[in-house]
């Protein structure tokens, strides 16, 4: 994507913004592709990167260790552009070693009511709370009845904020199947 005058410049343009310039610009189906690419380790180009990352990706093409922020952003570009081919990738990413990738795919999961009740279930008991909580909605996301059991354990969890999130997907999912 070229910088011009309606394009929306990465340091001041929210992500929504540079996501949908992006459509405008490529496509959706290109954008999604290119986002399920970097999630799954891939390259896409300086501007993508700046794309997804905004200002942010300014010091990985500067030098600075990409770790898993490339992984990350391609996982959560994926909340603003969607399509079905971007799944595999999502449940895959749910097993990365980085925990924000983890987290990040477990969010779209959940946004995207994507099912995949084993690799979310494995993730309720991830040693990061912020993992076992998107985990917690993810499953709820989805409806599946079998889950329940895993929800209700996750009430017993030492973190606060993951038993709040696993009594409010419980909720959720007990609704859902009434």
């Amino acid at each position: 994507m070229a910088h011009d005058s309606e394009t929306p410049s990465h340091h001041t343009a929210s992500l929504e913004e540079r996501i949908q310039a992006a459509v405008d610009s490529e496509g959706e189906t290109s954008v999604v592709l290119r986002a399920r690419s970097l999630l799954e380790g891939g390259y896409e180009g300086e501007e993508f990167l700046r794309v997804v990352g905004g200002p942010h990706a300014d010091g990985i093409l500067a030098g600075a260790p990409s770790l898993y922020w490339p992984e990350l952003w391609g996982a959560r570009a994926l909340n603003y552009v969607w399509s079905d081919a971007a799944a595999p990738a999502v449940i895959a990413g749910l097993g990365n070693q980085a925990w924000r990738v983890r987290e990040m795919c477990a969010k779209v999961a959940a946004l995207r009511s994507i099912a995949a009740p084993e690799a979310l279930t494995a993730l309720t008991t991830d040693d990061h709370a912020r993992v076992r909580a998107a985990a917690a909605r993810a499953l709820a996301a989805t409806g599946d009845p079998s889950t329940q059991d895993t929800l209700e354990s996750l009430l017993r969890d030492p973190d606060k904020e993951v038993r709040r999130t696993a009594q409010q997907s419980l909720k959720t999912l007990k609704e859902a199947l009434s």
